[in-house]
Parts: C-alpha cells; structure tokens; sequence
C-alpha cells in the first residue's frame, strides 16, 4: 500500500514540475519577444533618435536644435549617482573643450523622481546651479528616450556625427576608463573619438561598457 502511494505521488509531482517548468519557460519566451518589440536601442551607424524634453531653463528642446554643427555627445545622467557625480567636472570640460569644436553636450536625466527623489526636477535645476553647468540638461519625463538610445547606466555617452544632414551614432559607452580617479585615467574615449573623426580615421573603440548606476524606472 505505501509502495503505491509513493508510486503515485512521484508520478504527481513528476507531471506538476514539469507543468511549472513549462510555464516558466514560456513565460520567458514571451517576456523576451515583448522585450523585443518594445525596446529597439539604437546602433552604432543608425541615426540617433529625435526627442524634445524640458531642460532646466522650462523650455522645450529638440536633439537637432541643440547639436552643434559637427554633432553632439549625448549623455545620460542624473544627480544623486555616485558615478555621475563623479563625472561631472569631466563632463564639464567635454562641453567646454569640444562645444566650440562642433560637439556639444546634451545631458538628459532618465530616472523616475518617485524612485529616486534626488533626481526630480526641482533637484536638477539646483544640482545644475550648484556646479555651473555650461550645457543643456533635459528632464527624460515619462521615460520615453532613454530606452530608444538603449542607455542602461548613469553616465552612459553616445556620441553623434553630423553626416548628410543625420546624427549619426559613431560610439557608444564610457566617458573614459576611471570613473574613480580623473588623474589616473589612461584611454579617454569620448575624446578619442572625437579626435579619430576630426581626422577621418577610424575609431578605436566604437562601443565599450558604460559604469554608472542603473536607471531608475517607473514601477508598473
């Protein structure tokens, strides 16, 4: 009799673990595919998706009015992150140096401020303040851009060329390869980039691995 019970109930829990591993594979499955169709980030080559967001002046700002006549470096960024913080006077001096070289910095902030209050509005007009800004800085309200960029971390740097009247994604990633030390910083790749198509060679370092904090998105 318990030989049979315990027959039956293995072959219970056989046909339930199958049932549940089934179902959350294709849950998977279907998680993906939904992934796919929403989120299409945009690739090196590809023309770098249009926007118009507030900045902190209250004024609307379209991607094609603010970039300069070469291009632009968009960046991805906020004001509470350790990294992005971390970034700033570089992200400064980007803008000082290359603004009048045709490449601008276009700053937007992707985070949700009901996760993350340090990053509402209000706080990017007085972060902005607090450390002299010389660049727009655009509120991604709604978050609507960031994931058309395919941006996953604060900073994360997309770099546009102007070509045929398009702005065109040439790199993607890293402001450079310290986030922690300024001074120890060996390969600047923002810079490089810049530099490599101002002088028509090629880039290097297309694409390379953005360290920041993850975007904080609205909760469903």
């Amino acid at each position: 009799m318990k030989t049979f019970i315990l027959s039956t109930l293995s072959v219970l829990l056989f046909f339930s673990c199958g049932s549940t591993s089934s179902e959350k594979k294709e849950e998977t499955k279907q998680a993906a595919v939904s992934t796919t169709e929403t989120v299409q980030a945009v690739k090196i080559g590809e023309t770098a998706p249009d926007f118009n967001l507030i900045g902190i002046d209250d004024q609307q700002h379209a991607l094609n009015d603010l970039a300069g006549e070469k291009g632009a470096i968009v960046i991805f960024t906020c004001n509470h992150c350790p990294y992005a913080i971390a970034y700033e006077d570089r992200i400064i001096a980007l803008d000082k140096k290359f603004k009048a070289e045709g490449y601008p910095v276009i700053a937007i902030n992707p985070n949700d401020p009901a996760v993350q209050p340090k990053d509402s509005f209000d706080k990017m007009k007085e972060r902005a303040d607090e450390k002299g800004f010389t660049f727009p800085y655009l509120f991604d309200k709604g978050q609507k851009v960031f994931p058309t960029y395919g941006a996953t971390k604060t900073p994360h740097v997309f770099l546009l060329n102007k070509e045929n009247n398009q702005l065109v994604v040439k790199y993607i990633g890293a402001i450079d390869d310290n986030y922690k030390d300024a001074d120890a910083v060996k390969v600047k790749f923002v810079e490089d980039a810049i530099n490599a198509l101002q002088n028509n060679t090629e880039i290097a370092e297309k694409e390379t691995k953005a360290i920041g904090c993850s975007i904080k998105v609205a909760k469903s």
